[in-house]
């Protein structure tokens, strides 16, 4: 039998490095609450309408990187690239629209792009995702992005640069495209396949190619602030005021859209000095018009999304904290055959309460049990042998000084059950 390996762009998130994910997710979800979002669990597909209609048919996420198939009934269906059209879609289906406005939502899960597979980035990849629906106040945009940082700040990350722009409205759009359509039909040679089909159907697209030659011809692209309307001139100057007010240092660059269509007003990303050339951890923004583009009614919305992967990574690199690794309070070594279903209840009971506990499951010796025990990192081994069973003791040896004491059944659990932090 050939040997089966994880497709091309996906991994497995082993013991090693899973509990680093979970401490990630522990902050995501204490910062929720204080800002207060509420969790939400979205499917993993969804029609593949939902899609091409709300992020937009000519971005790459459509045009290239989508995992669509039809399913048994003929349905085209997709997974999940992104999570805002799904939440957005959820919003509506379930009458959201009737709850004290905005709703706060966040999720968490796995999305899918087929895309070239590199550090950091892969085919399937973990997100978080936070989303503010109702609301088109650009204090709600204030929030999002104040409620990334924190995030950020929460995880010990320091090198990150906020980036800003406005990508105006319908209103003030179509002048700002008119006018890079222009720019843009004057230098078609100098750009890739891909941007010259987008030149009629959108733009503003080219904006965000990231191959180093239509990057460069970007450089001297007409900046949209000459061409916003003054709603969406007003909403930037609250955005950037409100920033100021907060001590969120940011930087504008005319030339950041987002690979989404359904952007309006606000869009922005948090860029990590550690990523090297792709460096964003965390990019989102204003997006007043999807629900109308799905086939709901008005409702404003502004939101973010982070890889988890690539949080991994920054934090990593930049030495960050991830607490304490998951270890065992106590493990039980049988000194005999006749001892083990003796461990074996010891090791229930503690678990009953509260207690991390193990215990080895292959008739092995004792030395080779209190290796494992030092293996798992176990603070305690609590052997029991035919003397112990005769008295109803176990003998509760601490792992790192050596120092062993025989104590009374009943009293394991106060001995080896951790001591909250601050007590001595």
């Amino acid at each position: 039998m050939a040997d089966i390996s994880a497709p091309k762009g996906v991994r497995d998130i082993l013991p090693d490095e899973s509990w680093k994910w979970a401490y990630i997710f522990r902050v995501v979800q204490e910062t929720a609450l204080n800002f207060g979002y509420s969790e939400v669990h979205l499917p993993l597909f969804e029609h593949t309408e939902l899609f091409a209609r709300g992020i937009g048919d000519a971005t790459d996420v459509v045009e290239k990187e989508m995992y669509t198939f039809l399913d048994k009934g003929d349905r085209s269906i997709t997974l999940r690239p992104e999570a805002t059209a799904s939440m957005v879609r959820s919003y509506l289906e379930h009458g959201m629209g009737t709850l004290p406005q905005p709703v706060k939502l966040w999720c968490a899960g796995p999305m899918f792009r087929y895309e070239r597979p590199q550090k950091g980035r892969y085919r399937q990849f973990w997100q978080v995702d936070f989303e503010s629906l109702g609301s088109a106040n650009p204090l709600v945009d204030v929030e999002i992005i104040a409620l990334s940082v924190e995030i950020f700040r929460r995880l010990g990350l320091h090198q990150l640069e906020v980036v800003l722009n406005s990508v105006g409205c319908p209103v003030c759009r179509p002048g700002y495209r008119e006018r890079l359509h222009r720019f843009f039909e004057s230098r078609l040679d100098d750009l890739c396949d891909t941007c010259k089909g987008r030149l009629d159907r959108n733009p503003l697209r080219i904006l965000d190619c990231k191959r180093e030659g239509c990057k460069a011809v970007t450089e001297g692209a007409p900046a949209i602030y000459e061409c916003l309307c003054d709603d969406c001139r007003d909403h930037f100057d609250a955005v950037k005021k409100g920033l100021h007010r907060l001590a969120i240092p940011y930087r504008l660059d005319n030339r950041l859209v987002r690979g989404l269509d359904y952007y309006t007003k606000t869009a922005y990303e948090v860029l990590s000095g550690s990523l090297g050339a792709q460096n964003a951890v965390c990019g989102g923004g204003r997006y007043d018009n999807l629900a109308e583009a799905i086939g709901g009614p008005h409702v404003p919305g502004v939101g973010f999304a982070a890889g988890v992967d690539r949080i991994l990574m920054v934090m990593e690199q930049e030495g960050c904290s991830f607490g304490a690794e998951p270890s065992l309070d106590a493990y039980g070594v049988a000194l005999d055959a006749g001892s083990r279903e003796s461990v074996s209840d010891l090791v229930d009971h503690l678990r009953r309460n509260g207690v991390a506990a193990d215990m080895d499951y292959g008739n092995r010796s004792m030395k080779t049990q209190l290796k494992a025990a030092s293996q798992r990192r176990a603070r305690y081994a609590c052997i029991i042998g035919e003397g112990e069973r005769q008295k109803g003791t176990v003998s509760v040896k601490d792992l790192a000084t050596g120092e062993q004491r025989e104590i009374l059944s009943e009293d394991v659990v106060a001995a080896v059950r951790p001591r909250p932090s601050g007590d001595e």
